[in-house]
């Protein structure tokens, strides 16, 4: 199959597994767009195995067209530590870490901005049900600075650590500032017990959560320098705006 063939593909299978009717748009860009919809929308469950080849090579395939990039194509600004701007999605790393929601079964919202829908999207349906199986073993929703692992599946990345962020609705505690330094810690500790030697960090919270940039940013970097003192771990953070970019291209002095 061509990757064109492979995403009609995958569309009819979805669009008749979840029983809709919608026609099929002609135009490659939203083709894309109604196929990571589906993929979003799609509740957690198993998969057959001519369905999960196509898809598998589809998405690998989309992400080699991204371009991946590698720890070694990355220059450290510190020992042991990197900062890089891009999609997280393409680095190829031991895990990287996904701010997720406490259901921890990623972002239902189709094509949705957050890091959780792209990673969800990009992994392949596989790690929504491995999340679904996480979940149910626990019993009860994650808790906020906790952190979960999964196989990474499609994306470059080996793994992915899930973790919780605290919510700031109005103003910043210590308690939110406790919270977030916490899933640091559980993503660093979880690493780790797992023996991951390289961890990308998203900028956890500070999206739709509402955790000011600049204070995540510094407990972001406190916090993985104290664990590096006693851990030899590698640690990327991984910024998306040019804001955040600043903010610890300042802090990593």
């Amino acid at each position: 199959m061509t990757q064109d063939e492979r995403r009609v593909w995958l569309i009819r299978a979805m669009l008749d597994e979840q029983g809709y009717r919608n026609e099929i748009p002609r135009d490659v860009f939203e083709q894309k767009r109604l196929l990571r919809g589906l993929f979003n929308v799609r509740p957690p469950m198993e998969a057959g195995e001519e369905f999960l080849a196509v898809q598998d090579a589809y998405l690998r395939e989309a992400t080699r067209e991204k371009g991946v990039t590698r720890l070694l194509d990355l220059t450290p600004v510190q020992e042991g530590l990197y900062l890089w701007r891009g999609d997280i999605t393409t680095l190829a790393v031991d895990a990287i870490v996904n701010a997720a929601n406490s259901a921890l079964l990623g972002c239902f919202s189709p094509n949705h901005g957050c890091i959780d829908n792209a990673i969800h999207t990009y992994a392949g349906v596989q790690l929504r049900l491995a999340c679904d199986r996480i979940m149910r073993a626990q019993g009860h929703a994650e808790l906020t600075g906790g952190a979960k692992l999964t196989p990474g599946f499609n994306l470059p990345a080996k793994y992915v650590l899930h973790t919780v962020g605290p919510i700031v609705s109005r103003r910043l505690s210590e308690r939110h500032c406790q919270e977030l330094a916490s899933c640091y810690e559980s993503c660093l500790r979880l690493a780790e017990e797992n023996g991951i030697g390289s961890v990308a960090f998203c900028c956890i919270s500070t999206g739709v959560f509402g955790f000011p940039q600049r204070e995540a940013a510094e407990i972001a970097v406190e916090t993985v320098k104290a664990f590096q003192k006693e851990h030899p771990i590698v640690v990327v953070f991984n910024v998306f705006k040019e804001a955040d970019l600043r903010l610890y291209q300042a802090l990593l002095r």
